[in-house]
């Protein structure tokens, strides 16, 4: 029997050629390879048996937007209504993190600064030095620990839906709270019962679907469930208040005001943690899958943020 959310993936992929992106696999180091969807001016045109290369220096003037997807879904997936919208104006790439999408590795780290220095290595290799970095859900801490150990590559971040660190006290509140005994529990279903449960907690309306697509999204999008589960063990911090780096770069808080894993109050609090360079703005009827449920009102949010980036440069 045909895998509907498989068979879609042709559709989807085609869409993102046409919206001006391409895939492109990069060797991080021996063991370790990340797939991006990568501006199509950037990558050689291949002779025949020959592979595609990067173009060391790509010929735009465009600025970088790098878009880090969340746990449930790889990049192109999470980000399909947003690539389209921003590749006039930016060159976007959009990276599977490893063990999502085809990226993979055979080294035993699983903490998101190993993910962070892997995606800095992957961006740089393809001629990338400066970028924005759109983090959502486990993707913005991600985007958190690249900017932190990277800030001379992100200028600035966009976070949805996500925090700095999932500390064990985050952890467990969220969870007794949504009524989960793990983030495994909730974010590695293994039935079509798990898939409705996430999915009622991740948006503002009830999503219908037949169970048949629940199935097939199971059977395709969660794989590497070892390996994940590991990912999200690696993600608690045993720390009670962790240190708050000093972030150079300005970060714009977008959120689903109606957000129930990552509430509001969480981003609130979080912007007074960060300083004056934080911002946050709230989206109305949305909750933690804003992007998806709302992507004309987040891309016009988004889009005003970035243009406010470059319209601050060109004064300086």
């Amino acid at each position: 029997m045909v895998n509907l959310v498989a068979a879609q993936r042709p559709l989807l992929h085609g869409l993102m050629k046409m919206a001006g992106v391409r895939p492109y696999r990069v060797e991080i180091e021996p063991g370790t390879v990340m797939n991006f969807w990568v501006p199509n001016g950037t990558i050689t045109k291949s002779k025949e048996g020959e592979k595609p290369k990067p173009i060391s220096r790509p010929k735009t003037n465009k600025p970088v937007v790098v878009l880090v997807h969340g746990f449930a879904a790889e990049g192109i997936v999470t980000w399909q209504f947003q690539v389209g919208a921003l590749t006039k104006k930016y060159s976007v790439y959009v990276p599977d993190l490893l063990f999502f999408g085809g990226s993979v590795t055979d080294k035993g780290d699983r903490s998101p600064g190993f993910q962070a220095e892997c995606l800095a290595t992957g961006l740089r290799k393809l001629g990338v030095d400066k970028c924005t970095v759109v983090g959502f859900s486990y993707g913005g801490m991600v985007a958190f620990k690249l900017a932190e150990l990277y800030p001379e590559m992100v200028e600035a971040m966009v976070v949805s839906g996500s925090i700095l660190a999932m500390t064990c006290a985050v952890s467990e509140t969220t969870m007794e709270r949504l009524g989960f005994s793990s983030s495994s529990e909730l974010l590695l279903p293994n039935s079509v019962k798990g898939l409705k449960a996430l999915l009622s907690v991740a948006a503002y309306k009830k999503l219908w679907f037949p169970d048949r697509l629940h199935k097939d999204y199971l059977e395709v999008m969660f794989t590497n469930r070892k390996e994940r589960s590991e990912l999200l063990e690696a993600l608690i911090v045993n720390s009670k208040d962790p240190t708050i780096p000093n972030f150079p770069q300005r970060i714009h808080l977008l959120w689903g005001e109606n957000d129930e894993i990552f509430k509001q109050e969480l981003a609130q609090n979080m912007k007074e943690q960060l300083g004056e360079k934080a911002t946050f703005q709230g989206i109305q009827k949305a909750g933690h899958l804003v992007h998806l449920e709302r992507p004309c009102v987040y891309n016009r949010c988004l889009k005003r943020f970035l243009a406010s980036l470059h319209e601050n440069a060109a004064l300086k």
